[in-house]
């Protein structure tokens, strides 16, 4: 099938996403200072708190330094006094603004440390997994009591109402198309893949990614004549397998970019009379179906309208219909505490989402009348997913670059891909594959 070209728009750019080329950082694994000031040459106005570290207190500054110094010497992330290292090194180039933002911030300052080029790693991932596999023992137990001091609360403006969900999905997915095509593989789908052997080269991509497209079609039981809707389109390629096995899809989103392309690549592949594609929210959804299928959308809900979403699937099923959904999901504990508090995700990838437990997701779709059947995990692929989208990704800088955005931009990015993996790694998140239905099955 002929892909058609990817173009790169004159896109507004959200705060917090790209700007002006500014000085250069350091590449992950490299240990040298970005520069003789790590901060410098950072656009202000594009990002304000990476800019300069915050104000912080003396005492906060001097109780990061004692508990994270203590917890990465005991982890074994520093270098020894001979230099020596048995695992990822975490070096740091300012000591000052790296403990003032984590005493300010906590995991925020943390990661806006590493946009600054204030720390590097020769293993980014390595020492994420360290430190997510010790989330819970980082900081000692008379301490954790003190944790609201270190938090704050989610801003009241990232609620996924109708128009703050259009912006807070316009702010992650239309970003640029020829970004994501820069690291994904050639279906451009971005969620977990499966892959038949663990490790993956990156040529295994993309088969990985038909496969588990094709178990949740099978799951949905996809086929010949299907009434199948889908919710988030990303840019087409389960739409474009399900129409051709004979379904008719009408499939969902919320980004005006992937409509575009995903619109492109279903026309190019002579598929247009099977598939609509529909700039509409989920709570908006019209007609029955026998079919619906989600893939990794409920995280960008919320947990204030899992609710609504489970309802609206219900509402969208025709008497036997099958759901298959494909979810990332954490620990219910976890998940209560994440869900009040702004993380670094939050502020700078996924505004509003939140990961929900597999105990949300079991009492919202009960609640709504669903019942699940099916229910496998395999949060080891989706670990083997982000490496390779990483990996590639720190690859392609250059290209990355030219679509405009600056040099702060890949350092987030490739955080964010490799604090992802981390959590799959360290078994902190999990990827499920759900199949309900409202009891009745065909």
């Amino acid at each position: 099938m002929t892909r058609p070209t990817l173009t790169s728009r004159s896109l507004p750019r959200p705060e917090h996403a790209a700007g002006v080329p500014s000085q250069a950082r350091p590449a992950p694994g490299s240990t040298s200072p970005a520069s003789s000031v790590p901060g410098a040459g950072v656009d202000a106005d594009r990002w304000p708190d990476v800019a300069r570290p915050p104000s912080a207190s003396r005492l906060r500054t001097s109780v990061s330094r004692l508990l994270v110094g203590r917890a990465l010497e005991r982890l074994s992330l520093t270098r020894s006094a001979d230099g020596a290292a048995t695992g990822p090194v975490l070096t740091v180039h300012d000591e000052e603004a790296f403990h003032r933002r984590i005493g300010r911030d906590g995991l925020i300052g943390f990661g806006e440390s590493y946009m600054a080029g204030e720390w590097d790693s020769d293993d980014l991932a390595g020492v994420l997994t360290v430190l997510a596999e010790h989330v819970d023992d980082l900081v000692p137990a008379p301490l954790r009591t003190l944790r609201s001091l270190w938090v704050s609360a989610r801003p009241s403006g990232d609620r996924n109402t109708r128009a703050g969900a259009r912006d807070n999905i316009g702010r992650h997915y239309d970003l640029s198309n020829d970004l994501f095509a820069a690291f994904l593989d050639p279906t451009l789908t971005y969620s977990a893949a499966l892959f038949s052997t663990l490790p993956a080269r990156f040529d295994a991509l993309e088969r990985a990614q038909h496969r588990k497209i094709d178990r949740l079609l099978d799951l949905a039981r996809v086929g010949e004549g299907t009434r199948l809707l889908e919710i988030g389109t990303g840019w087409g390629e389960l739409a474009l397998r399900a129409a051709a096995r004979g379904a008719r899809v009408t499939t969902l989103t919320l980004s005006s970019e992937q409509a575009a392309l995903a619109r492109a690549r279903i026309a190019d592949a002579g598929l247009a009379d099977r598939v609509e594609v529909q700039l509409r929210d989920y709570r908006d959804i019209e007609g029955r179906h026998d079919a619906v299928v989600s893939v990794e959308m409920i995280e960008a809900v919320g947990a204030e309208y899992w609710p609504a979403y489970f309802t609206a699937l219900r509402r969208a099923l025709a008497p036997g219909g099958r759901i298959a959904l494909q979810a990332i999901t954490m620990g219910h504990r976890q998940m209560l505490h994440t869900a009040a508090t702004h993380t670094w995700i939050s502020k700078y990838v996924f505004p509003g989402g939140l990961i929900p437990s597999r105990r949300a997701i079991a009492e919202h779709s009960a609640h709504a009348g669903l019942t699940t059947v099916a229910d496998s995990g395999h949060g080891e692929h989706y670990a083997e997913t982000l490496r390779l989208w990483r990996e590639r990704f720190t690859s392609r800088r250059p290209a990355v670059a030219a679509l405009g955005f600056d040099d702060v931009f890949p350092r987030m990015w490739e955080f964010y891909l490799a604090y992802s993996e981390a959590g799959f790694r360290s078994g902190y998140l999990d990827v499920r594959q759900l199949l309900l239905t409202e009891g009745t099955l065909r």
